[in-house]
């Protein structure tokens, strides 16, 4: 009995042991690779484009002799369109940060009107409970430049076979200059049969089934625009796409205000957020809860 402890003993130290070296070695080729990593980053940390005519960056004292309105004739690019409204579609379940995200990133586009409008009036809750006042419904509205439909879960699907909602957002479709999907908000714009035919992105979950019933192409991207059709991946991608939509229509300059001007320099303290960079028993857990969820909406129809 004693010959066993003292084997099993020895045994443990030799793993722990081993366990510390691979932790070491594991830890060295991860610092490395984060040295490179950093040092790449630096090397790209500043990337100017607004520089003199003989093609060098401006110094602090040149820039505190140019007026404020010469800065902003610097900086100016002529637009790509003309954006005069754009609307965020909101309704009961939506994901918040579906909709506050774009919200925080196009309401820099001035003078640009940036609205919500509810399926309906009055307060509207999302998934979190966040309870926002909308003064406007869709019968209120009948044009927008951009339309942007965020996404949520179980009410996304019930608004997939919600008629009068999808009737609108086909009429906004045919004037808008550009029609957008945060998340789920794919599964809304398919069934207005708006992505047939088109690429698309969406929230991970059943993403390419999900898109082909739909009759689109999912392209596993952050982001993705087919024409006038911008898509975003799940919930924070939209901000991503939101930035993507003020460099296309504003140019770099505008983009880059307002990216520094929300401090939009995500750091995640881990490494996940996407079913490729996630262990896969968490994947599936989740997986499992969406399906869950779904199920008696889906037997139901």
């Amino acid at each position: 009995m004693k010959a066993t402890i003292i084997t099993l003993s020895i045994s443990l130290i030799t793993l722990s042991s081993c366990q510390k070296q691979n932790h070491t070695i594991g830890n060295s080729i991860e610092n490395t690779l984060e040295t490179k990593s950093n040092k790449d980053q630096v090397s790209n940390l500043k990337k100017e484009y607004n520089l003199k005519p003989d093609g060098t960056s401006y110094t602090d004292a040149e820039l505190d002799a140019i007026s404020h309105t010469e800065l902003m004739m610097m900086i100016h690019e002529p637009p790509r369109d003309t954006i005069q409204t754009v609307g965020i579609l909101l309704y009961d379940g939506y994901f918040s940060l579906d909709a506050m995200g774009p919200l925080s990133v196009l309401s820099h586009m001035s003078p640009t009107k940036t609205i919500l409008v509810g399926r309906k009036k009055g307060i509207i809750a999302s998934s979190s409970n966040v309870k926002t006042q909308v003064d406007y419904s869709i019968e209120d509205i009948d044009q927008l430049d951009i339309l942007i439909i965020p996404g949520g879960f179980v009410e996304t699907y019930k608004a997939t076979q919600d008629k009068e909602l999808l009737a609108w957002v086909q009429k906004i479709d045919k004037k808008s200059k550009y029609t957008v999907s945060v998340c789920t908000g794919a599964w809304i714009l398919g069934a207005a049969g708006l992505l047939n035919g088109k690429e698309a992105t969406t929230h991970w979950y059943k993403a390419k089934e999900k898109l082909a019933n739909y009759g689109a192409k999912y392209v596993n991207k952050r982001y993705t625009n087919d024409g006038k059709y911008w898509t975003s991946a799940g919930v924070s991608a939209g901000i991503d796409m939101s930035l993507a939509l003020i460099d296309h229509i504003l140019g770099r300059n505008y983009a880059a205000f307002t990216a520094l001007d929300i401090e939009y320099d995500p750091e995640p303290p881990f490494q996940g957020g996407n079913p490729n960079k996630t262990d896969r028993v968490v994947t599936y857990m989740l997986e499992k809860m969406y399906d869950l969820g779904l199920e008696p909406y889906l037997n139901k129809n």
